[in-house]
């Protein structure tokens, strides 16, 4: 996708995450979509990115010390960003502390992107090993392409889809959030 290729942050990460060698991995979410939005409404292309969110899927250590290890790793390859690197396969073990609703493990990255908060955010994007990116969007892309934020209720709950679309909609005022069902 073009307007990706306008973000050289998102760009380099995506060069260099392939050395971690995850399983599964790709950088998704956030930074996939808001720099979508900024080609979209004009804006500079990290405008509003917090951070990059990169995710992988390893269930043959679900260990803390296993995923801290990697995002060890990490920290050294992306020196200057803040690349968040996340092992899915984990996430059942504290998702229900978090936000009060239980989550059964993913069986993969691509399970995990499919609850992401809103449709609209499960993007995913990699490098292949022969430099083609590959994009997972389950829910597709018009919605991103559109600025229109749509709840996701596979997973999520009402007061985090809430709390997220409020912070992205001060940035993006040309959103429109769809209420949660």
């Amino acid at each position: 996708m073009d307007e990706l290729r306008t973000n050289p942050v998102l760009v380099d990460v995506l060069d260099r995450a392939g050395g971690l060698a995850l399983p599964g991995w790709y950088l998704a979410a956030g930074a996939v979509v808001q720099t979508i939005w900024n080609a979209v409404t004009g804006r500079p292309p990290t405008y509003g990115i917090d951070d990059y969110d990169l995710v992988y899927h390893d269930a043959t250590d679900l260990s803390w010390a296993a995923e801290d290890a990697v995002i060890r790793r990490g920290a050294a390859l992306f020196p200057g960003y803040d690349v968040q690197i996340r092992n899915e396969a984990r996430v059942h073990l504290w998702y229900e502390e978090k936000f009060g609703v239980p989550c059964a493990p993913f069986p993969s990255t691509e399970a995990a992107i499919d609850a992401f908060v809103a449709t609209t955010c499960a993007v995913g994007v990699r490098q292949e090993p022969g430099g083609g990116w590959r994009v997972y969007a389950p829910y597709g892309l018009a919605d991103v392409f559109a600025l229109r934020l749509r709840p996701n209720p596979v997973l999520a709950t009402r007061e985090a889809y809430e709390a997220k679309t409020r912070r992205w909609k001060a940035l993006w005022p040309e959103l429109t959030v769809l209420p949660w069902r």
